[in-house]
């Protein structure tokens, strides 16, 4: 594995160091992107104490920085921002909001904010309400909610709700059957009469006959 080049910084360098820094670094990135631009050099004794000065100059700014930053976090804390996209019926918005898109109208709102700040995991694609991070560093941090919302009055569709009873709803064709079925004791009381006719009208023929 090849060894880390050691480098003097000849300017600050964001998540890497100030100017007048010696750090350690990949080759590939020292050879193709930090000594190619004239960013770093290798380190000696003189061009470290060439660059006393510099350095104190930018770690006045850096410190400047952070206090800015701290300030701008403890006013963003639970703010909210809005922003207002055209849409379809059902709210999916034309165009998806981006970081840039935050980040330019929390500067509008009048916070400071680069994009690289906004953490945003997604685009936003529709109407919603969202909590989206705003970071300065490792320790910087504060929440904000990003409201989006239509160009135009939308109804957005919901399922109609099943009508509720507590009893159950009348068939009709139910009580037309049970209309035109005789009873089952109807149906009993025509059987039983109908054999009774019978038997006592046949007694009553044989009886006139044996008479004659």
């Amino acid at each position: 594995m090849a060894r880390n080049y050691e480098l003097l910084l000849l300017e600050t360098i964001e998540n890497l160091g100030l100017v007048g820094d010696v750090v350690k670094v990949r080759p590939g990135f020292a050879r193709n992107y930090l000594l190619p631009n004239g960013m770093a050099e290798t380190p000696t004794a003189e061009k470290i104490e060439a660059l006393k000065e510099a350095r104190a100059i930018a770690e006045a700014q850096v410190a400047k920085q952070r206090a800015d930053r701290e300030a701008l976090i403890a006013r963003m804390s639970g703010i909210s921002i809005t922003l207002v996209r055209a849409c379809n019926d059902q709210g999916i918005l034309y165009g998806a909001v981006t970081q840039r898109d935050i980040s330019d109208q929390l500067v509008s709102d009048g916070y400071g904010v680069d994009m690289r700040a906004v953490r945003l995991n997604n685009p936003i694609r529709r109407v919603s309400s969202e909590s989206v991070t705003i970071q300065f560093g490792r320790d910087l941090i504060a929440e904000i909610t990003v409201v989006v919302k239509p160009d135009r009055i939308i109804e957005l569709e919901t399922p109609a709700s099943a009508p509720t009873s507590e009893e159950p709803a009348a068939n009709p064709e139910s009580d037309d059957a049970a209309d035109a079925a005789p009873s089952d004791a109807a149906k009993s009381e025509g059987k039983s009469g109908g054999k009774s006719d019978s038997k006592s009208g046949g007694k009553r023929r044989d009886k006139a006959a044996a008479a004659e």
